[in-house]
């Protein structure tokens, strides 16, 4: 029985790993093709990726998720100062450390508390990049306070954005979890997911 159970945790984990790699372009993919659809400012789906690659993938593949969008995509958009991109990028790299506390402190509330300190942690981090190291506003605290005054429309869209793809990404892995559960008979563990053992 332990052999057993062994030899199916080994297969599960494999398959896991295969199923990580795919569902990681997928996303990829959507990402990227999202930021070349027409769109509000701000309205897309990278800090919902980023939450969501932190709860449900390894660590390395989570952290590698925003990026490759960004980096895929900004090679056609096109690509600005280093110094903004850089915070643009550890601002969504941030974004992947907390969706790995989500990971063990995942409920519906948690998750959506997540998007919302996302989208402010991101409009923070990214504006006040831009109040150093550009010549748009005054190097003062005036400065500063119209910088993130000019910046409250693109935070309200990313607020929407955020939680709008948040909702679609962790609200469609959920319920297909449910029912492929339900589908193939699996019982869910901590470490694993097993067969349902049948009933003679």
């Amino acid at each position: 029985m332990k052999k057993n159970i062994s030899i199916k945790k080994s297969i599960f984990r494999e398959r896991q790993r295969v199923f990580e790699f795919i569902f990681a372009v997928v996303l990829i993919l959507i990402g990227v093709g999202l930021r070349f659809l027409p769109h509000m400012p701000n309205f897309t789906p990278i800090i919902a990726i980023a939450l969501f690659g932190g709860v449900y993938f390894s660590k390395k593949v989570a952290l590698i998720l925003p990026i490759a969008v960004m980096m895929i995509s900004d090679i056609f958009i096109g690509y600005y100062e280093f110094s903004l991109m850089y915070s643009v990028y550890g601002a969504f790299l941030l974004c992947v450390a907390l969706g790995f506390w989500l990971k063990k402190n995942k409920k519906w509330y948690t998750i959506g508390g997540g998007a919302i300190l996302s989208s402010v942690l991101f409009f923070l981090i990214t504006n006040l990049a831009v109040w150093i190291f550009t010549s748009w506003y005054p190097r003062d605290l005036s400065g500063l306070i119209q910088c993130y005054l000019s910046a409250l429309p693109f935070l309200k869209n990313a607020l929407f954005g955020d939680l709008f793809y948040v909702t679609m990404f962790f609200g469609t892995y959920e319920l297909a979890g449910i029912w492929l559960r339900k589908k193939f008979g699996i019982i869910k563990t901590k470490e694993y997911v097993l067969e349902k053992p049948t009933q003679l």
